[in-house]
């Protein structure tokens, strides 16, 4: 017998008005969150507040910075001097405050802002605007709601400023891992370049155009995303050098399923791991150091293992470093990590599985598509 669920069965039922009411607040606040989560501008408080003045159900909102109104929405927006005015006022007092017909008159008939609520928007301990809810007349109920939606944006506001401050710490460990593209490997290359020059001329001029466009990738100036595609092609010319340098000594596999390349990821967040594979693993053996790169289409995720059979590491310093405690020799994966968690989330950072003498293998769970990353 075939069980079939009705059309009617999959709607979630909602009880009595009370849940019907909470169902509306909370998708008017929905509605309103993406817009404050880009911070307190005139196009975002453009956006929100008509959801916010929604929320209130009261004939007009304004949402000001310290000084200024950055955005109106209802009725009556001749009083848009007397919302500069009081914002001016809560910013300096920091506190609530209500204003009445006295010091909101217009002279106008039929006019529904008789009286505000100005409340300030505090965001980590600093008053950045208010929100202002005008209507006919007050009450104690509209005092409180007003300030709980108040308190709400702020919040939204601290979350943009968190993100903000990410971007901008990864933006700066960006610039710190192209400061350290390691002056020892440019070096190194050069070296190894000349030591064909008379004896292999035309690997000398291979090698030298190889490096040539290693660096023009790595120290281009566009961009914060780029493809797994383009970021392997860098890689595979670094390590084009680093055979080059080592020999028979150094051995790397690649498995790279076709169906990843087009997915984007955070410019450089690969070849600093293959180089702490070269540098921290191959550097400390004796025999031949094995490197093998791996990238797996696994649904709507790319998975990347980039795994050396090196010396391997201290887990309890591996944990440190990704928790920010970073040392000069290990700015490539906490940057990384960083920028990997900034750009899809918390749950995308590196996975480090290492112990010493067991080599190391990192990680990485790359989303096919994810919202506002691409290569632009």
């Amino acid at each position: 017998m075939q069980w079939r669920r009705s059309r009617r069965s999959r709607r979630p039922r909602l009880g009595g008005e009370a849940d019907r009411a909470t169902f509306r607040t909370l998708h008017t606040a929905g509605l309103a969150a993406p817009a404050l989560r880009e911070g307190l501008t005139s196009a975002s408080a453009t956006r929100a507040s008509r959801h916010l003045r929604a929320l209130l159900g009261v004939p007009a909102l304004a949402l000001t910075d310290d000084r200024a109104v950055l955005a109106w929405d209802g009725a009556d927006d001749h009083h848009r001097d007397h919302a500069a005015r009081l914002a001016q006022q809560v910013a300096t007092t920091g506190r609530t405050s209500a204003a009445g017909p006295d010091d909101l008159d217009c002279g106008r008939a039929g006019c529904r802002a008789r009286h505000a609520i100005v409340s300030p928007l505090l965001v980590d301990g600093r008053i950045v605007g208010t929100l202002q809810a005008y209507a006919d007349q007050t009450s104690g109920g509209l005092v409180r709601a007003t300030d709980e939606v108040t308190r709400w944006v702020a919040g939204q506001l601290e979350l943009a400023e968190l993100t903000s401050s990410r971007t901008r710490l990864a933006e700066a460990e960006l610039r710190a891992l192209r400061a350290q593209i390691s002056p020892h490997f440019v070096y190194n290359s050069l070296t190894t370049i000349a030591s064909f020059v008379r004896t292999d001329p035309d690997r000398a001029r291979d090698l030298l155009l190889e490096f040539a466009d290693f660096t023009r990738y790595s120290f281009r100036r566009h961009g914060d995303y780029t493809t797994l595609a383009e970021e392997l092609k860098s890689v595979e010319r670094y390590l084009l050098l680093e055979q080059a340098r080592f020999g028979s000594r150094l051995e790397v596999t690649l498995q790279i399923a076709p169906e990843v390349l087009p997915v984007v990821v955070p410019y450089l967040c690969v070849q600093p791991l293959v180089e702490n594979a070269v540098k921290h693993g191959l550097a400390r053996t004796d025999g031949t150091g094995r490197i093998s790169i791996v990238a797996r289409d696994l649904d709507q995720v790319c998975v990347l293992e980039v795994e050396d059979n090196g010396a391997g590491e201290d887990p309890e310093r591996v944990r440190r470093v990704l928790a920010g405690d970073l040392d000069q020799d290990s700015v490539g994966l906490g940057n990384v990590d960083q920028r990997l968690r900034t750009s899809f989330g918390d749950d995308h950072g590196l996975v480090v599985e290492t112990a010493p003498g067991a080599g190391t293998k990192v990680i990485v769970r790359v989303p096919k598509f994810a919202p506002g990353v691409s290569v632009g």
